[in-house]
């Protein structure tokens, strides 16, 4: 089941609310002692949280499936970067990290209950009525496997959006069946992040006649050099072309001096060719993740910044909010229950 954007938190005695945690999604499979791990595409995850596979098994019920959000705890923060570290191929690397930082997995549905019904076509309200008996009866709430917090109260929801440590809301309607795949009963708020960047390259579309395909960004760092942090692609088809006439001027120049886009990916092989600009267009992004040096995912374009220097976007301006907004793991109060 997936969730639709959007800006404001909806109200409505018809809304459960939920943390929306920042991990990966995943739907846990047990039927005896088989046990899958499943990425929201549909890719196992199970060779990469052996321990989760364990804990697991160790629970009572011997079927079931379960929707929720795969985290790893480290130093009472929820680490993005170290779920990243677990995507590799060494089992031998995945069982040391394991064990110095194992995974916690918050659990937000129930799909099949431990009788083999299939709860899919049920409304939200009683999935979670059954969810949370499940919950009572087979989980510690200090274990690594615990049920999610929800509530009704918009209140508590808007409350939970300026919380260190979550990553933004989710709202369910009480009324709707899990749809999978479908975003027709479910939304996603999360608070809006600015950065100012500095433009120190761009791509041409797949086809050069289209016009320019994306902005590279950078940020200045303590070293004094601007290091590549991420692209900016949300342009119509029409800004795209009308974007060369500034940038044409600009193009041949030092572009990033620190790190540089272009270089082996391990997630993608496309090429990795650019133009180079001089480093003198500001540009203000809003974005939702900063992690491992960049931007997780792209940027969403907001506005040009001729009033702001190059030299004044510089990396502590994200890495400052990161520390406030995105690493304390709290408990979160005021939750209740359907």
């Amino acid at each position: 089941m997936e969730a639709e954007l959007s800006r404001d938190i909806p109200a409505g005695d018809d809304w459960q609310y939920e943390p929306k945690w920042d991990g990966f999604r995943c739907i846990v499979y047990r039927d005896g002692d088989q046990v899958e791990l499943q990425s929201k595409a549909g890719q196992p995850l199970g060779r990469y949280f052996p321990e989760l596979v364990f804990a697991v098994r160790q629970l009572g019920p011997k079927r079931f499936v379960l929707d929720g959000e795969i985290v790893i705890p480290e130093d009472g923060a929820l680490s993005f970067d170290a779920l990243l570290m677990r995507i590799h191929p060494a089992a031998s690397r995945v069982a040391m990290l394991a064990g110095q930082s194992p995974s916690r997995f918050y659990v937000f549905d129930l799909l099949v209950d431990p009788r083999g019904q299939l709860l899919t076509q049920k409304p939200l309200h009683q999935r979670r009525q059954k969810l949370e008996s499940f919950a009572a009866r087979y989980l510690d709430a200090e274990g690594q496997i615990r049920l999610s917090p929800a509530t009704l109260s918009a209140d508590v929801a808007r409350a939970w959006l300026g919380a260190p440590g979550v990553d933004g809301v989710v709202a369910k309607r009480l009324g709707a069946a899990y749809a999978s795949g479908e975003r027709t009963g479910m939304v996603k708020v999360k608070p809006q992040r600015t950065a100012d960047c500095v433009v120190g390259g761009f791509r041409w579309a797949e086809k050069r006649e289209r016009g320019v395909g994306s902005l590279l960004l950078g940020l200045y760092g303590k070293d004094g050099l601007l290091h590549h942090v991420g692209f900016c692609s949300s342009f119509s088809e029409k800004e795209k072309k009308e974007l060369v006439a500034p940038l044409e001027p600009l193009r041949g120049g030092s572009g990033f001096t620190g790190k540089a886009p272009g270089g082996p990916s391990r997630w993608s092989k496309r090429d990795g060719a650019f133009e180079p600009l001089e480093p003198r267009l500001v540009v203000e992004v809003g974005y939702d993740h900063f992690s491992q040096g960049r931007f997780r995912h792209g940027t969403q374009f907001l506005r040009w910044r001729p009033d702001k220097a190059p030299a004044q976007c510089r990396m502590e301006q994200v890495l400052r909010r990161r520390s406030r907004a995105e690493i304390p793991l709290v408990e979160l109060g005021g939750a209740s229950a359907p």
